[in-house]
């Protein structure tokens, strides 16, 4: 089963980050990345730019409408991904414990849907 494991964290925390505090993180995500892609569970990731890059689309009425940044005002927005091919929930949760934003923020997983077969094919 595929896994997406979104992670959240206070986006003040890069804002103010040194670069030895940037470098401490990326070498956090460089040994996560090895070891699940190691395990064979690491399908791909990538990190997000800031919420002040984001803009968020509605259609009402037949009318595109457009808003500067997220949909919603959060402390913790989402920062990036992983995508986990791992063989139930709880292998999924035994990797989102040690991406390092677990340590500082936390990590949403949800399974992903499979529509393979949906259209009898």
């Amino acid at each position: 089963m595929k896994f997406l494991a979104m992670l959240y964290a206070d986006e003040a925390r890069w804002t103010n980050a040194t670069e030895a505090d940037m470098a401490a993180t990326m070498e956090a995500h460089n040994a996560f990345g090895a070891a699940a892609g190691q395990a064979g569970v690491l399908v791909g990731g990538e990190a997000l730019e800031l919420t002040t890059s984001a803009t968020t689309v509605r259609v009402r009425d037949g009318e595109r409408m457009l808003t500067d940044g997220p949909y919603a005002e959060t402390k913790e927005a989402i920062g990036g991904y992983y995508v986990l091919e791992c063989k139930d929930l709880d292998e999924a949760l035994h990797w989102a414990a040690q991406i390092p934003e677990a340590q500082h923020g936390s990590v949403e997983v949800r399974p992903i849907m499979s529509f393979e077969g949906a259209d009898g094919a």
